[in-house]
């Protein structure tokens, strides 16, 4: 094992990184040598009494500067929750990805706030994170039987967020999966929607509508059909034909959440 010094020289090379515990062990440890684990938790125990590392959750660690040291956890986990939840991301489904909803829509239209749900579309991973209070929920999206990730993942954008990058949702896709019809419809979806229609109608790739709506999000274009009416006619018209073109699908589509 490495001497504490070349340790603490090493860690504080990653400053502003995020680490998992098997991380911050690879650098204590790193030909594996130590087989008592025991030895490797009173070094971790000393780099956090003396600041070297934080603990931003368990098993989740933060080599923070000095204005890091005077922050609460609450400010902390804010300022660095996209490294936070990038680093989530790697260690459960690494690049198959991208984010989904009405976050991913907020990031295209420039709006990098952290939000209190984030959903991350998988390939075959469902499971939720809890950070403090926000949650993380990685899923999968079906029609019927068959897994989407593949047709949707055609539509992403790569976006840096605090000098970390993303798979995101492009415009289109964002703002089918934000449209789309639940029990729980908050006003101020309704007028990100519009926002977005107001902003990017012109731009819009109908053609990525029209394969988006084949398979999934039918009733999404009802909704943003009514919404367009008094901002774009135009973009009205166009989801009205998307629908005409795919009236059957309405069958047994119910309420459905993203």
């Amino acid at each position: 094992m490495i001497s504490f010094d070349k340790i603490v020289k090493k860690l504080l090379k990653k400053r502003w990184n995020i680490l998992l515990l098997e991380d911050i062990f690879d650098i204590l440890d790193p030909d594996k040598m130590e087989k008592n684990k025991k030895a490797l938790y009173k070094i971790l125990y000393r780099l956090k009494s003396e600041k070297v590392i934080m603990t931003l959750r368990n098993s989740i660690y933060l080599i923070p500067d000095d204005e890091d040291l005077k922050l609460n956890e609450i400010d902390l986990v804010e300022k660095y929750y996209f490294k936070l939840v990038k680093k989530y991301i790697t260690s459960e489904v690494w690049s198959e990805y991208f984010i989904s909803g009405k976050k991913a829509l907020e990031i295209n239209l420039k709006d990098f706030s952290v939000p209190n749900n984030l959903v991350v579309i998988t390939r075959n991973t469902e499971k939720k994170v809890k950070i403090q209070d926000k949650i993380i929920t990685f899923k999968k999206v079906w029609n019927k039987n068959a897994n989407l990730y593949s047709k949707f993942s055609k539509y992403i954008n790569r976006v840096s967020i605090f000098q970390t990058e993303f798979k995101i949702s492009n415009i289109e896709l964002s703002l089918v999966e934000t449209a789309l019809v639940s029990d729980n419809i908050e006003w101020v979806e309704i007028s990100l929607l519009s926002k977005a229609i107001k902003k990017y109608s012109r731009v819009f790739k109908s053609e990525i509508f029209y394969e988006i709506a084949k398979v999934k999000y039918i009733m999404s274009f009802n909704r943003l059909k009514e919404i367009s009416k008094n901002i774009d006619p135009k973009t009205s018209e166009l989801f009205l034909d998307i629908i005409k073109q795919n009236w059957w699908l309405f069958i047994g589509e119910g309420l459905r959440k993203i």
